[in-house]
């Protein structure tokens, strides 16, 4: 008995000690965090309207809106939410309405239903909006359009505008991709960045601002992080992940969506939505996993591994349909060449489906497809069968325009050598070799 009460006490001491444990974990002190240091002293005497859902957080996981909600000084008056709402349990797309929060009893006002963008009956009682939302770093993720929609609202209606910085979990170096052709500008789309656009929210929303994206710039202040530098992906920041939405379970989630998003909107093909890997898996009923992986591993993509894999989807949807393909481990996320690797796996995607998942598109995921890459280029050379290495060399120099451009806006300073990412060969070995020949797998096959 003496021993058991022994390993009860300790387990209590063991449990009062986690959120120092977590706080001494974490690297980085969040813009919340560097807030409530200097207690609040920015929003006081304000009232004050927070942009958040469940990952607006600090360090030790304490939620921004309890701690706006009992900040001396501080009047937190009306929460916003963006898509997802700010509970996360609302699906990519679907609409969110506007609500009373049972808990703190403050107007919760949606940003995806009857509107995108802040109205003035929103800030009618507020001094100024605050935003702390966690983002992944590719440009079709709603949030920022969201973070410059909602700084235009606050300029034209007399506000003041808040980012509290968080993390690119993607780091702050890379800058990948499509260039957005202004035709296409959408709410999947809406700031002229790459597809990766390597900044943090706070860098981002100076550039809305400097840039002049916006119609009207608002009284900004960024509130800065401490400790994280521009090479750091989130592992390295110690920080806690907690999902901005219900298909980002975790950090590396924000690569596996680069990677496979715009699979999404492919034909008879699925990129792991609907089951436990969300965005990194790649299959089909109608692909060989086999082939497939031996086409991927020819490509000799640095830092990631393509595993053949066959799964099923949640759900009754999911009944009776086996999907083949691969399942994406990322060796090493710093050196994957994210956007080249989509592009790839979207090539050899159609090739192997004989050009289905672009031709059979339907009408509305075409359009969706061009939004979220920004274009009709990445489409039509698809179509055309042209080579997807020269569509994405071909943007070298907008990106080398886009590098220099974004240096003023910068928070934190770049580094004279930082780790090299987005180049192919390396000591990674082709993995065909390993691979057998294909056996194909019956799309109608019933489990053992």
């Amino acid at each position: 008995m003496t021993r058991l009460i022994g390993f009860g006490f300790r387990f209590l001491l063991l449990v009062s000690a986690l959120p120092q444990a977590l706080q001494a974990a974490a690297l980085v002190d969040l813009g919340v965090d560097v807030l409530a240091r200097g207690q609040f002293r920015e929003l006081q005497g304000k009232r004050v309207g927070l942009i958040t859902n469940a990952s607006g957080v600090n360090k030790n996981g304490a939620s921004t809106l309890d701690l706006l909600l009992h900040a001396p000084g501080v009047r937190l008056t009306a929460i916003l939410a963006p898509e997802h709402g700010l509970y996360g349990t609302s699906w990519a797309g679907e609409r969110v309405a506007s609500v009373q929060d049972p808990r703190t009893g403050l107007p919760i006002y949606s940003l995806f239903g009857e509107t995108r963008k802040p109205t003035p009956e929103m800030l009618r009682d507020l001094d100024a909006l605050v935003y702390d939302v966690q983002d992944i770093g590719c440009r079709s993720y709603t949030y920022i359009s969201t973070l410059g929609l909602a700084m235009e609202a606050a300029a034209e209606n007399g506000k003041e505008f808040f980012v509290l910085d968080r993390p690119n979990p993607l780091g702050g170096v890379r800058c990948e991709g499509m260039p957005l052709d202004s035709r296409f500008r959408s709410f999947v789309g809406e700031w002229d960045v790459p597809y990766v656009y390597g900044l943090t929210a706070g860098e981002l929303a100076k550039m809305i601002a400097g840039e002049q994206w916006i119609s009207k710039r608002p009284a900004l202040t960024v509130i800065p992080m401490n400790g994280w530098r521009r090479e750091m992906i989130w592992e390295d920041t110690g920080l806690l992940w907690i999902p901005p939405s219900p298909n980002i379970p975790q950090s590396q989630s924000a690569f596996f969506y680069v990677l496979t998003g715009l699979l999404g909107e492919a034909s008879g093909v699925n990129n792991g939505v609907g089951t436990p890997l969300p965005f990194a898996l790649v299959g089909s009923p109608e692909l060989d996993p086999y082939g497939f992986v031996r086409a991927m591993s020819r490509s000799r993509i640095a830092g990631v591994v393509f595993r053949p894999a066959w799964y099923r989807l949640f759900g009754k949807e999911g009944r009776g349909k086996i999907f083949g393909g691969t399942q994406i481990h990322l060796r090493d996320p710093r050196r994957v060449p994210l956007v080249p690797t989509a592009l790839t796996l979207l090539e050899e995607v159609n090739k192997a489906l004989n050009g289905t998942p672009i031709a059979g598109m339907r009408a509305d995921d075409g359009v969706m497809f061009d939004k979220l890459c920004g274009g009709d280029a990445v489409r039509l050379a698809l179509q055309q069968g042209k080579s997807v290495k020269d569509l994405w060399e071909s943007w070298e120099p907008y990106l080398d325009e886009y590098r220099t451009r974004r240096k003023k806006y910068l928070l934190y300073p770049e580094a004279a050598a930082h780790p090299s990412f987005g180049e192919t060969g390396g000591e990674d070995p082709p993995l065909e070799g390993a691979i057998p020949k294909a056996q194909p797998v019956p799309a109608n096959r019933k489990d053992p």
